[in-house]
């Protein structure tokens, strides 16, 4: 089941989060979710979270539901604190953070090996999408797609 089915959904990040589960969930799709916001001790924070692997380690009924709010941890594909300028990045299931290049901070799919550059104004690739979501929950959101598997169907044979 999903974690989204039945809710009604208000904010345009838990709309596209909601659009975005099955996909996450049977692997058609990765999502990295940028989020950037303040925590609960009123300190900017950001990071990218790789979503499908969120979907897999928690209940999302709470996020959807609005009892809680999704936001970056130090546990996360990597995360920033501005006031103590905190910095970590850990890889998941789905993504080899990788550091060192001069375009800066990248992702690798470990399924495809495709990489993701974070740059806002590069031109989206038929593998990669970004979407910037308006919400009124977070200062900034941005969501960037990988579509890891052909959603083509093949066709019935005839009878």
């Amino acid at each position: 089941t999903l974690a989204s089915a039945g809710k009604e959904l208000k904010d345009n990040f838990l709309k596209a989060l909601a659009e975005r589960e099955e996909n996450n969930r049977n692997g058609i799709l990765t999502s990295i979710i940028f989020i950037r916001d303040r925590n609960a001790g009123v300190q900017e924070v950001s990071g990218y979270i790789d979503y499908a692997h969120r979907l897999q380690t928690e209940d999302f009924e709470a996020y959807f539901s609005g009892k809680k709010r999704l936001m970056p941890r130090r546990s996360d594909l990597s995360f920033y604190n501005w006031r103590t300028q905190m910095s970590t990045s850990h890889s998941s299931p789905n993504y080899e953070v990788i550091t060192d290049q001069p375009s800066g901070l990248v992702f690798q799919n470990k399924t495809d090996r495709k990489v993701l550059e974070l740059n806002p104004w590069a031109a989206s690739s038929d593998n990669w999408s970004r979407s910037e979501v308006k919400s009124d929950l977070y200062v900034q959101v941005v969501i960037y797609d990988h579509k890891t598997r052909s959603t083509t169907l093949t066709p019935y044979p005839a009878q």
